[in-house]
């Protein structure tokens, strides 16, 4: 199957899975003030499939479309599953020119529906793959994977103080930051050995980049977090800011880069013939990034890269430990358990490939 082969979709709505069932009178309850005299009181609830995080809903009123989207029930990470810092953050860059849905409001008020959670404006859009393109005429994708970089440059390039989010996050030390994080969540996670994991950690605490820099950074840059316009190739909204703070921006950039070490069965492009699928190369993906945020190309991006593969690698093994507890937001959770070690695996390799260029 090539990439193109994937068909574009609208994002799938399925009825409210059981452990995720909320109270539609308390949300409506909670919306009137909101919404205003025109609201009618009545809301419908769907759930939005495919997230493994946060559940997500879609509430139809009289009025427009919302989504609503929460923290997950049961006992959760330190840290983790912050939709309070989601909302800030798009909130703020509600004026900035990067594409984020406009904010209602946020509920920090745990007994309304049984965890904190925001709503926005429903956006319409397409989802048009996991890491780049994958439908649409060969100028249609390019198009849109132009525009997800030059999305993603713009991002960096907001003054973060000037939006008001001082204090978002730590700007300095970073890498050593988060590798204290994500080392933090695999140990919580942990279900199992993985020794290209534990490998893969050691090498990136004596590699990562020491030099500081400062942007707001999504945390989870990719195509599959983005909605493309109904009928554009241009992304109308980024999505799922559950990861962003104020960090090192060179990380947004080599997560979206992941998919160039990975295999299609992971989203990834290993042994595909890029160019007849529209999609940058690695290469090229950082150049452009670089000429829209005025900025060097890096000398290694691939230590960035490594790192963030032991970061999702992290992530998809803390979906594969609550699918065992039950909270996953998805049924397919379960196989999140072959995600992470292959993910894992990569990594490690692509860090054994870095050590042997020095």
């Amino acid at each position: 199957m090539t990439l193109a082969s994937v068909p574009p979709v609208e994002p799938e709505l399925v009825e409210v899975l059981s452990q995720h069932r909320i109270d539609a009178s308390a949300v409506a309850a909670w919306l009137r003030p909101h919404l205003g005299a025109a609201f009618d009181g009545q809301v419908q609830l769907r759930q939005f499939q495919g997230g493994q995080s946060n559940p997500t809903y879609h509430v139809a009123t009289n009025v427009g479309a919302l989504v609503l989207r929460k923290k997950p029930p049961g006992q959760l990470l330190p840290s983790a599953h912050a939709v309070e810092r989601e909302f800030r953050v798009m909130q703020a860059l509600g004026d900035s020119g990067v594409p984020v849905p406009r904010m209602l409001a946020l509920c920090e008020d745990a007994s309304v529906i049984g965890t904190p959670f925001f709503v926005m404006h429903h956006v319409p859009g397409r989802l048009m793959g996991t890491r780049f393109a994958q439908h649409g005429t060969l100028d249609e994708r390019r198009a849109i994977n132009d525009d997800l970089v030059r999305a993603l440059a713009a991002l960096h390039r907001v003054d973060w103080r000037a939006v008001g989010l001082e204090g978002f996050g730590r700007p300095e030390r970073y890498f050593e930051r988060q590798m204290a994080r994500w080392s933090a969540q695999w140990e919580g996670s942990r279900t199992e050995e993985a020794p290209a994991m534990e490998s893969l950690r050691g090498w990136l605490q004596q590699h990562l980049p020491t030099d500081e820099e400062a942007a707001i950074v999504h945390g989870d840059y990719r195509l599959g977090n983005v909605l493309v316009h109904p009928t554009e190739p241009r992304i109308v909204a980024v999505l799922d800011w559950e990861l962003a703070t104020i960090g090192h921006p060179l990380a947004d950039l080599a997560y979206l880069c992941i998919g160039h070490h990975l295999p299609p069965s992971e989203g990834g492009f290993v042994g595909l013939d890029l160019a007849a699928e529209g999609v940058p190369t690695q290469d090229e993906c950082v150049a452009r990034y670089c000429a829209h945020a005025g900025r060097e190309v890096p000398a290694d991006i691939d230590r960035v890269v490594a790192f963030s593969m032991f970061r999702l690698a992290a992530i998809c093994a803390g979906v594969y430990h609550r699918a065992l507890s039950g909270n996953a937001a998805d049924a397919r959770a379960l196989t999140f358990r072959d995600r992470f070690l292959s993910i894992a695996e990569a990594g490690w390799a692509l860090a054994q490939r870095c050590s042997a260029r020095t």
